[in-house]
């Protein structure tokens, strides 16, 4: 959930910080511009000034069209020329009819066409020109402003400045980077952000997964800690340990009603079983119905056995120990050598001679042994049983493997439930409940119990042991 909630928060979280930088560097650049434009204002409109007073009188006048000695000239000359030189903005003062007054440097022209030519008619009509167009940092352009030179309410002349715009990109690129600057880490602060926030909502649904997934394997005693997260998970989380609370004590009923129907039938069945021999003393020797009763009861003291064990299986806490795994698989391997050598089937252990992990000795051997009683029921004569045992990283692999008939893919997924038999195998002596009663003794110890094909056949049945404590 985490993979999808993340990259869903980072993007919005971008989006939000991209609308804001957009905006924020489109008004940074037009900040700088029209400062600079403000800047070109203010000179035009002093050398404006000054060509007012060249422009005084008709001598002046004509001294600025081709006379010499206007010492008024002179200063707008030295002005502009200076200007040049400090700032290296291209200045001039230009009749209506284009011909220069005074301009620096010398060899710049007027511009005939763009928006220096829109500029200079604007200030012919008398008005200031209007702002440029923006000019980007990625832009080589010029700034144009141009203003009229008012004589007696006629504009007699027009002043037009001509500014590179190296400095005001270089200044606007700057700041761009510094908000670039500034959108990274407001987007580092929002990642860590988004990580924490997805951290603490997820917390409770993790702590519940896991949860579930102990209840689901056995483990009813687990429990959520309803303290973090929003309230609507803590809300969940306790609603869960409520519900696990029913469903554990239900279980718990019924683990005692079983319990308790199988010790209370024993002794019922224990005196009917009695009865029956004293009958069966009665009648020939032989007699069929007394020897289908005799078995039938037989059978029925079993499965009181087997279900008096499941509900003591499911009841007990495991009592964990560091144990050497293939030390107790070698000694059950020991114990059935005589049953397997009943059967005519051939049992042996191989694997390493010491290797250890934690589990509870008694309910491992005791699954190991219903295990090994089940590989031995459906291994034919002259087959073979191997018990083997192998480190795994972090678990330790105990593996039955017999040669049997083996299972189909249905009813490997059916094996382990309670009085579950397949229908090949109804023939065969038990009560479906060994293999039960083996899981339910192996969870308890943090074990779990799996079933898969033998190669070339048979059935294979893997007990993984933890190495380290549960």
């Amino acid at each position: 959930m985490r993979t999808r909630l993340l990259p869903l928060l980072i993007v919005l979280m971008a989006g939000v910080l991209l609308a804001l930088g957009f905006p924020l560097a489109v008004s940074l650049a037009a900040r700088e511009q029209q400062r600079v434009v403000v800047d070109r204002i203010d000179d035009t409109a002093r050398f404006a000034a000054l060509a007012q007073f060249v422009t005084a009188g008709p001598a002046a006048v004509t001294g600025a069209k081709g006379g010499e000695g206007n010492e008024r000239l002179n200063t707008l000359s030295s002005e502009l020329a200076r200007y040049h030189d400090l700032y290296g903005i291209r200045a001039g003062v230009f009749f209506r009819d284009g011909l220069r007054m005074a301009k620096a440097p010398a060899d710049w022209r007027l511009p005939r066409a763009g928006s220096g030519a829109e500029a200079f008619d604007e200030a012919l009509a008398g008005r200031r020109s209007h702002d440029p167009p923006q000019v980007w940092p990625w832009q080589r352009g010029r700034l144009t402003v141009a203003s009229p030179v008012v004589r007696d309410g006629d504009v007699v002349a027009v002043v037009v400045t001509d500014s590179p715009t190296g400095r005001m990109r270089s200044r606007i690129l700057h700041g761009w980077l510094v908000i670039a600057g500034g959108e990274s880490a407001a987007m580092l602060l929002a990642v860590g952000a988004a990580f924490r926030l997805t951290g603490w909502v997820l917390r409770p649904v993790r702590i519940l997964d896991h949860a579930t997934h102990d209840i689901a394997t056995g483990r009813m005693q687990s429990r959520v800690a309803a303290a973090s997260g929003p309230p609507e998970l803590r809300r969940l989380a306790r609603s869960f340990n409520e519900m696990a609370d029913n469903v554990e004590e239900v279980l718990e009923q019924q683990r005692a009603f079983v319990a308790d129907a199988s010790h209370q039938l024993r002794n019922p069945l224990s005196a009917l079983l009695l009865r029956i021999e004293l009958l069966g003393l009665e009648l020939p020797e032989g007699h069929e119905e007394i020897a289908s009763v005799r078995t039938e009861g037989k059978r029925l003291a079993r499965v009181l056995d087997d279900l008096l064990d499941l509900a003591l299986a499911e009841h007990t806490a495991a009592d964990l120990r560091l144990t050497d795994i293939a030390e107790l698989a070698a000694d059950r391997v020991d114990a059935w050598l005589p049953v397997a050598g009943r059967e005519e089937v051939g049992l042996a252990y191989t694997g390493p001679s010491a290797i250890t992990g934690w589990a509870d000795p008694v309910a491992l051997s005791s699954a190991l042994d219903a295990v090994v009683d089940n590989a031995l029921k459906f291994t034919p004569q002259g087959s073979h049983v191997e018990v083997s045992a192998r480190a795994d990283g972090e678990t330790i692999a105990l593996t039955v493997a017999d040669g049997g008939p083996g299972l189909t893919e249905d009813e490997l997924a059916r094996i382990g439930d309670r009085f579950w038999r397949s229908n090949r195998h109804q023939n065969v002596s038990g009560s479906g409940l060994g293999l039960s009663i083996s899981r339910a003794l192996l969870t308890a110890g943090g074990a779990t119990i799996a079933y898969a094909p033998n190669e070339p056949r048979g059935l294979c049945v893997t007990i993984t042991v933890p190495r380290s404590k549960p």
